[in-house]
């Protein structure tokens, strides 16, 4: 690998508070079309990779947002929750039912017996038909006025049902952009590796050239020789290593992505690593980051909701205290014969019922008691959520405060490197320096940018890892859109 100042650098958008947000400008000159739903879901309308050179981390995540399909089954949950809200909802409304039914009907021998004796009373000559043709049709309305509240209780659970879906989905979405952030750096940290190397080549190669050079002239040794030609081929061997390491982790990038063929087109690199900015290198204060991920954490918003849920249940398992008042009215018709209904055939109805559980046993009073130990218990199990994130949004930070200090260091320590392989190099051009001290200072050169690039990886990795465990990837992305 060249000096460090010499490497090729692209626009890398990272998702912290302290850095600009994505900005769908970038998204659209990459040729990824990207929609926004009306429950904030991304779909992906479509991606033109000939206009895709470098893949940045922005496109990475947007597009995988838009075709995981873990993601898209969360989505699916999201919609269930919002058809069985709207089913709570539909109890508040009257039932009308339209019933009718028609039957040929062979009677026994008795009851035919017994109608033939009975249609004779009035009329000598009357008949019986065996079998006889009846038809039967309602219309019903019913109406319940009263339920104890229930219908109340069960919209608001299949409401808080539905924020807890919405809350998962987040959560689905924010762990997802971990795993994305993950891929990427690791793939990211491999391509460096790979000009690393290439660079390593380079270079013995440059002293190959040199050193026949000075073989003609009479100056310089078979031995020398024979020295940069295992180099390069050490070098070519790292780098051949390195560019299969990089297409198996651009392999698993694009299965996250949601790629059918879980590959991108050969034209597609990833963005190489840019220097760290002063902004990287601040420090959090963790008192707001842990106050910050208690309120919007989605995984802490999920669990409680699922405590309001319950809560929604416990009034409707008390709603069975209360009595229960219906209204009903309706037609009712039957016929022989025939489907011909006339008035004489019509009758109507009216009704009130009133129903009211004297005694079951204590069964209702059990039933709430189950469900409030149930809310008990996820009070319970919330606040070891947020204990539990608290330990994370710590040790992120401690892992962000050690990662920074490691790339100052090693910042430092390539310069001093690279200063030192370029005067043992004009040493030993000058015939000051042997050749045993050059290779010493080339593989420092390469040990000590392979840990800068390391180093940059793992303090941008550990910045998006705060922001995940702080939820706040979730807000970045959010304000995009607005």
């Amino acid at each position: 690998m060249a000096n460090h100042s010499n490497w090729h650098h692209c626009r890398l958008t990272f998702f912290y508070s302290t850095l600009i947000p994505f900005s769908l400008a970038s998204l659209a000159a990459t040729g990824a079309s990207l929609a926004v739903d009306a429950r904030g879901n991304w779909a992906q309308e479509s991606i033109d990779w000939t206009t895709i050179e470098e893949l940045d981390l922005e496109t990475a995540a947007r597009i995988a947002l838009a075709g995981n399909p873990t993601l898209a089954a969360a989505a699916a949950r999201v919609q269930q929750a919002v058809e069985r809200m709207n089913q709570a909802k539909a109890d508040y409304w009257p039932r009308v039912d339209l019933t009718a039914s028609g039957a040929r009907v062979w009677q026994s021998d008795n009851d035919l017996e017994t109608n033939r004796t009975m249609a004779r009373l009035f009329d000598p000559t009357a008949m019986v038909d065996d079998p006889e043709d009846r038809y039967h049709t309602s219309l019903m309305a019913s109406w319940k006025v009263f339920d104890g509240f229930a219908r109340k209780f069960a919209h608001a659970s299949a409401r808080f049902g539905r924020d807890q879906n919405e809350a998962a989905l987040d959560d689905s979405r924010r762990l997802l952009l971990s795993s994305v952030a993950s891929a990427y750096f690791a793939a990211q940290l491999i391509r460096e590796n790979v000009d690393i190397a290439w660079a390593d080549e380079e270079f013995n190669k440059r002293q190959l050239v040199e050193a026949k050079a000075r073989s003609r002239m009479g100056t310089g040794s078979l031995s020398d020789e024979l020295n940069f030609k295992i180099r390069i081929n050490d070098a070519r061997t790292s780098r051949i290593q390195a560019e299969r390491n990089y297409e198996a982790a651009i392999y698993a990038l694009a299965a996250l992505l949601g790629l059918q063929e879980a590959s991108f087109p050969p034209t597609v690199k990833l963005a190489h690593l840019e220097d760290e900015t002063k902004d990287e290198l601040a420090k959090p204060k963790t008192e707001k980051l842990i106050t910050y991920a208690h309120k919007h954490r989605p995984d802490i918003r999920q669990s409680e909701y699922s405590i309001r849920q319950v809560e929604a249940q416990v009034g409707l398992e008390r709603s069975r205290f209360f009595p229960s008042l219906n209204l009903s009215a309706g037609i009712d018709g039957a016929r022989t014969e025939n489907l011909r209904f006339e008035e004489d055939n019509l009758g109507a109805s009216v009704g009130c019922s009133l129903s009211f559980n004297l005694f079951s046993g204590g069964v209702d009073r059990a039933r709430v008691k189950e469900v409030q130990a149930r809310a008990e218990e996820l009070e319970k199990n919330l606040e070891k959520l947020r204990i539990t994130v608290t330990s994370e949004v710590r040790d992120s930070l401690a892992q962000l405060l050690s990662a920074q200090a490691q790339l100052r260091l090693q910042r430092i320590n390539a310069d001093l490197v690279q200063t030192n392989r370029d005067l043992v190099d004009k040493e030993y051009t000058a015939g000051q320096a042997s050749l045993v001290r050059l290779n010493e200072a080339q593989r420092d050169l390469v040990t000590a940018q392979g840990r800068l690039a390391m180093a940059l990886a793992t303090m941008r990795q550990a910045w998006f890892n705060l922001e995940t465990d702080t939820g706040h990837i979730l807000e970045i992305l959010a304000d995009t859109y607005k």
